[in-house]
């Protein structure tokens, strides 16, 4: 799905459960991107974000290791760095299961 599918199928499912409210895609594509930018302050400070009916967003510390270029067997040191996880739902867990 691309962003513009996104957007379209987020305004229409708006319309859909609110036919009373008047809800572009323009007024999405807004929401959308200011979603990414809170998301992402929160997550640059060690914070999480909940994905209502998804799951979380978490900011996680890994630490500096070696690894090994596949190719050429090279040994190199990995450094230390922030990685963004996601944890599903219980619920969202259970639907995925066949």
């Amino acid at each position: 799905m691309t962003k513009q599918e996104l957007i379209k199928a987020v305004a229409q499912a708006v319309r859909t459960a609110h036919p009373d409210r008047n809800v572009s895609v323009v007024m999405v594509e807004t929401v959308l991107d200011a979603l990414g930018d809170v998301a992402a302050a929160e997550l640059l400070g060690g914070g999480e974000i909940p994905l209502p009916g998804l799951g979380k967003l978490k900011s996680k510390d890994i630490a500096a290791r070696h690894g090994r270029n596949p190719r050429t067997g090279e040994t190199l040191d990995i450094p230390a760095h922030k990685a963004v996880t996601f944890t599903a739902c219980k619920d969202l867990k259970e639907a995925m299961k066949p």
